[in-house]
């Protein structure tokens, strides 16, 4: 595997490999990674000839009072685990690589991104449009790989690719979670044992919310559900609990699938979650 930590040398050795007719996938991850995301690495090693991983805290993507400077970083780790997954090459860029001094220029989400998490986390989105933007030109990948994990991160970068017209096929693997429902979670490592255990409320919702679609077909009867449950748990500051159409985060349309989407803060670590429910699932509008 090789370690780069400048766009110059990474375009280099890609330009060498697609030279030789080798197609290029890309992970994008902000590091402290675990068994999610090295599911999205092998995703990539299936899909692809070439597979890189950038490893990048994106300071742009944190609003003030979040949680930039002390979110988890453990790079000799990161690449330990790039390692045994046979990963090409790792991109661990410095914020002055990706941001010169002077840039200024930065890509806006649109209207998906001010809402629900864009809502909670004004410019957010912008942040990961700009990031990504830019590893996508830096990389000139066939493909990319994102986690259902943060459902509406992977909407707005299927809009982000439609929109800015990039020649990449946007691949989104399925949520990770732990054997009690818990999905995996860098921040994780934040919650205490007491906290874990009250963070499963958010998983639990979402089983409850599926539970009341697929009797009653009502929504707003789903979101309901899901919030009393939060509102309920012991631990939980509640964010949101909502049902939203899977690509556009507006309103689900009457036989389509539908996504069920929560987040909430247990202690100081705030929490997201959510789970697709297929049209077939529900009982109506």
């Amino acid at each position: 595997m090789r370690v780069v930590r400048r766009s110059d040398e990474l375009r280099l050795l890609l330009e060498e490999r697609r030279r030789k007719g080798l197609t290029v996938g890309l992970v994008p991850t902000m590091g402290a990674l675990h068994a999610g995301h090295l599911s999205l690495v092998r995703r990539a090693r299936h899909l692809s000839d070439v597979v890189v991983v950038s490893v990048f805290v994106n300071p742009k993507q944190f609003g003030e009072g979040e949680d930039f400077e002390h979110y988890p970083r453990d790079s000799e780790g990161d690449l330990e685990l790039l390692r045994g997954e046979r990963t090409d090459i790792a991109f661990l860029p410095s914020v002055e690589n990706m941001y010169p001094p002077g840039a200024t220029v930065e890509v806006t989400a649109g209207p998906i991104g001010d809402v629900y998490e864009g809502a909670d986390r004004p410019g957010h989105f912008n942040g990961v449009c700009t990031v990504v933007a830019k590893l996508f030109n830096i990389v000139e990948p066939d493909l990319a790989v994102f986690g259902q994990k943060d459902a509406q991160q992977a909407a707005v970068m299927k809009r982000l690719v439609k929109d800015l017209d990039f020649a990449i096929d946007l691949v989104v693997a399925p949520i990770v979670r732990e054997s009690d429902g818990l999905a995996l979670s860098s921040r994780n490592v934040y919650l205490t044992a007491e906290q874990r255990n009250q963070a499963l409320a958010l998983s639990r919702s979402l089983e409850l919310g599926r539970d009341a679609y697929t009797q009653s077909g009502d929504c707003q009867l789903t979101e309901k559900t899901m919030l009393q449950y939060l509102q309920d748990a012991e631990g939980v500051d509640v964010s949101y609990a909502g049902v939203v159409d899977p690509d556009s985060f507006d309103a689900p349309q009457p036989s389509g699938r539908i996504l069920l989407i929560v987040a909430g803060r247990v202690g100081k670590t705030r929490l997201i979650d959510n789970l697709v429910v297929e049209a077939a699932d529900g009982g109506g509008g």
